[in-house]
């Protein structure tokens, strides 16, 4: 998302992050009182870097030439401490390094960060800390050493078992190094390996997709993702369906192949705790869990992004921060301000109810009034969706339920969660403007 007036937003973000940086290190005793739902939050760490770009991704990544990793560690240290000083955070719920390949850092690294991390803010002992790794990447001495200094998770991008699917996905690994690393990695990290699995590939068949799970269902562990291929602009995958050499996936398939899986995961013990999670014997993400429930969250590394409140300006509000993407400019701002947040943007409350609702909804616990209440205490769900002729026409259809737990989708509901939150955020934001302007009534 680029700026209209680059040059206008720069200055205002070298400005903002000078005068931030200064507040946090000299004004700490000014901070107005902190309350509970600013003393905690989760961390997530972007590792930039891959040894190949996949056919799908478009996400945050760079294939490096001459990576200076040490740079980069001092770089993601002084950010970490940086940007938990100025949340004023108390407690870490959780760290997850994602990516890019994260596996592909050096344990050092990750040691460095972690210990960081603990100095900045009480890390309780048995604290999830995630690590994403890629098959290639990730042999057994490897996961040991990150099991060493502390990665008490590990999540692996497997996508498929199927040698020719992979090789459309531009993956690097084969179904046999997907095999050998998930084997290691449940020796080494039981109950807590999770697999990411994709679905909706062109050509493929909800027979091939389902033999394939089932196939993975022998030997995974607790926790397994799966994830509808996105056909991204810019990407490999995306430039070949669209100039015909490949067939568009068929949303009616995709859709099936959805269903399929649920109900197959179902069988097998697993438990649908989020539209595209998984988990049984208890192996929920602790860490995804806090993005679904509206948690505070500290992005460091380049493009990553942040829902916290910082303290320095006099004012309590939550802000969307977004670091500068690209690694080698990301760093200087580091070097130069102390962290490379590229995009501060003030969320209102409304901004806020509506990311409640949208992730929330996404569980299937859904939203429970204290939750809700602790954003918003003076509009309860009741009043926004308690009256909805609308809300109560997805109750009668079975989508939704509104009761004295709270507001959530129901096992079909969660299958088509997208249409319904174009109905219950268009009720929220009346809803909203309703209160606004009572409350502004003399």
């Amino acid at each position: 998302m680029a700026p209209l007036c680059k040059l206008r937003l720069e200055i205002q973000r070298i400005c903002s992050a000078v005068k931030c940086y200064r507040l946090c290190c000299s004004q700490a005793a000014q901070l107005p009182t902190q309350t509970s739902e600013t003393q905690a939050a989760a961390v997530y760490i972007h590792w930039p870097y891959c040894e190949k770009r996949c056919s799908y991704c478009n996400f945050n990544k760079y294939i490096p030439r001459n990576l200076d990793e040490p740079r980069m560690r001092s770089c993601l240290i002084q950010e970490a401490q940086t940007l938990i000083q100025l949340s004023q955070v108390k407690r870490i719920t959780s760290v997850f390094f994602g990516g890019g390949t994260p596996s592909l850092a050096s344990p050092l690294t990750i040691a460095a960060v972690l210990d960081t991390i603990s100095h900045c803010a009480h890390v309780a002992e048995g604290v999830e800390i995630t690590l994403e790794a890629n098959p290639t990447s990730a042999d057994a001495l490897c996961l040991a050493r990150f099991q060493k200094v502390g990665v008490n998770r590990l999540s692996i991008g497997i996508q498929s078992l199927d040698d020719t699917e992979l090789k459309l996905l531009g993956r690097n690994h084969t179904a046999c190094d997907a095999a050998r690393t998930l084997e290691e990695a449940k020796k080494l990290f039981p109950g807590r390996t999770s697999i990411d699995l994709i679905f909706g590939l062109p050509g493929q068949t909800v027979a091939s997709w389902i033999q394939g799970l089932e196939q993975l269902l022998t030997m995974c562990d607790d926790h397994i993702s799966l994830y509808q291929l996105t056909l991204e602009m810019g990407t490999s995958l995306f430039k070949q369906v669209h100039q015909g050499f490949l067939p568009m996936p068929d949303p009616d398939v995709v859709s099936e192949m959805y269903d399929s899986a649920r109900q197959l995961l179902q069988h097998a013990g697993f438990h649908q705790y989020e539209v595209s999670n998984f988990a049984r014997n208890g192996a929920l993400s602790t860490h995804n869990m806090s993005y679904w429930q509206g948690s505070q969250y500290i992005g460091l590394g380049p493009g990553a992004h942040g829902r916290f409140v910082p303290w320095g300006d006099g004012k309590i509000h939550r802000e969307a921060r977004i670091q500068t993407l690209e690694p080698d400019i990301w760093m200087k701002e580091v070097l130069a301000f102390g962290h490379g947040t590229r995009k501060r943007t003030p969320l209102s409350k409304l901004d806020v109810l509506e990311e409640v609702l949208m992730l929330g909804l996404r569980m299937d616990v859904g939203i429970v009034h204290q939750n809700w209440l602790q954003f918003v205490p003076n509009l309860s769900l009741w009043d926004v969706f308690g009256e909805s002729k609308e809300v109560k026409e997805l109750e009668e259809q079975g989508l939704l339920l509104l009761d004295n737990r709270g507001l959530r989708c129901s096992w079909k509901g969660l299958a088509v969660l997208d249409s319904l939150l174009l109905i219950l955020l268009d009720q929220l934001q009346q809803a909203w403007a309703e209160s606004e302007k009572t409350s502004s009534r003399p």
